[in-house]
């Protein structure tokens, strides 16, 4: 367990092999892997110390980063990232070890997955919910064109609260693609399983017997259909009281889980057996944001990223009354989002109508005091722009005056009902869009450059 940032490059010999030849990864035995995870985890820590930048969740996937690595013949079987802020560990271990001093910087690498920076970054990111859909035709142009490809999601509990991963889900349900979605579950948004039986039953039912006796029994009971109908009844019954995986398996998926995502062996074994099934699978793991890091497992909000580590300056020796201090650092100014919290709680104060809505950014919006002081007023809708936007419709028809604190890169996901539930009808929603024009290290997913000609012209 790491408890500071290192400041000196640490010794990682494995990682050094791993970043000169990929298929060494492929060759590491069990126990040489839980070392790599290891060394993978002090090197993100020194240079995301360097550098700054998300590394809270990359640090809670380092065992499933290595285990799929490990598993897949990557980049030939595709790995899709959702969102992209656990993505360091995939760049450090696919040739890009040498390169993240650069990371978030003009030329350098980029925060998120980028399809020009390395043929292992399948699919461009940046904005959630994505990953299901975009892996989902990748594996249905692989089926079409006959070509034998994995095609694995990885997917974050709170992307999966953006409802474009459901339409993925119900869609695949139906179209049966060979696909395996991965659920991160780090225990930020989705409810916990329900004790060590849930993690028993999931063991049992990645194992290659069971799953012997699945796919045989199917083959025999399908020619029955009652019976088929009656086992799959059963068997979906039987997980759902004792894992969270009912939804799953009503849209067409084979759940499994939840497992511990920080167990390697397991990961490894779980993955191996379900790599060749056919349809759509669903594995549900559960991981720690910051996990091996003591602060940022502490406290997973505040160290979901963070600046670069500044050298501290060296103080002279004392030479008497004559020696002089150091200078204090002028004061920064406010953030936007702080003017805009203290702006909202005062007129919340004078207004009792005016209500606040965010699609998951409540710390990033400045809305930390306000869903303190006015929590019946305050609606943290998850991931879903769209929807944010027509429920503030919905409060501004009965009278309301909803408030919608919104990252302009986020705003485009609601541009339908921008226009159509909202200025069509002419409905009095205010929008506080923090994040205008270019935002820098977070790069062109998240630049702030199109609302002025998307927002005028209505």
């Amino acid at each position: 367990m790491l408890s500071e940032i290192p400041t000196v490059r640490p010794s990682t010999p494995l990682l050094d092999a791993v970043d000169q030849r990929m298929s060494t990864l492929r060759d590491l035995s069990k126990d040489q892997l839980l070392v790599l995870c290891e060394e993978l985890r002090a090197y993100l820590l020194y240079s995301v110390g360097q550098t700054g930048g998300h590394f809270g969740a990359g640090m809670g996937v380092v065992e499933l980063t290595v285990a799929l690595h490990h598993i897949y013949n990557t980049p030939f079987d595709r790995i899709v990232w959702d969102v992209g802020h656990q993505t360091y560990p995939h760049k450090i271990l696919t040739g890009r070890m040498n390169q993240m001093h650069t990371m978030r910087q003009a030329g350098g690498l980029s925060g998120f997955p980028k399809r020009s920076e390395s043929e292992y970054d399948t699919f461009g990111v940046g904005h959630s919910s994505t990953s299901i859909s975009a892996a989902m035709g990748m594996a249905l142009a692989a089926r079409q064109q006959g070509i034998d490809r994995k095609v694995i999601a990885v997917i974050g509990d709170g992307a999966m609260t953006g409802g474009m991963a459901f339409e993925a889900l119900a869609h695949a349900g139906h179209e049966r693609p060979n696909m395996l979605v991965i659920l991160n579950d780090n225990q930020m948004s989705i409810g916990h399983n329900k004790g060590g039986l849930a993690t028993y039953f999931a063991k049992i039912w990645a194992s290659k017997t069971y799953i012997a006796m699945r796919e045989g029994s199917k083959r025999v009971l399908e020619k029955i259909k009652p019976a088929w109908e009656l086992a799959k009844r059963t068997e979906e019954h039987m997980k759902g009281m004792v894992a969270p995986g009912t939804l799953f398996e009503e849209l067409g998926f084979n759940y499994i889980g939840p497992l511990d995502g920080h167990d390697l062996p397991g990961l490894i074994n779980t993955l191996q057996n379900m790599k060749d099934l056919e349809g759509p699978q669903l594995l549900h793991i559960r991981t720690m944001k910051g996990k091996g890091f003591a602060p940022a497992e502490a406290d997973p909000v505040g160290y979901h990223a963070m600046n670069k580590i500044e050298a501290k300056p060296v103080e002279k020796e004392s030479s008497g009354p004559t020696s002089t201090p150091l200078a204090a650092k002028p004061k920064s100014p406010p953030k936007y989002q702080d003017v805009f919290g203290q702006w909202i709680c005062d007129m919340a104060e004078q207004d009792e109508r005016l209500v606040a809505i965010t699609p998951a950014m409540c710390e990033g919006s400045g809305l930390v005091e306000f869903a303190r002081r006015f929590p019946d007023r305050y609606y943290d809708v998850a991931i879903a722009e769209q929807h944010a936007l027509t429920l503030a419709a919905g409060l501004a028809c009965e009278g309301l005056k909803p408030v919608v604190a919104i990252y302009s890169t986020f705003l485009q996901r609601g541009y339908d009902q921008l226009i159509h539930d909202i200025a069509l009808q002419n409905l009095d929603v205010t929008f506080a869009i923090d994040r205008a024009g270019l935002v820098g290290q977070d790069g062109p997913t998240h630049h702030g450059a199109f609302d002025l000609s998307y927002m005028r012209c209505i």
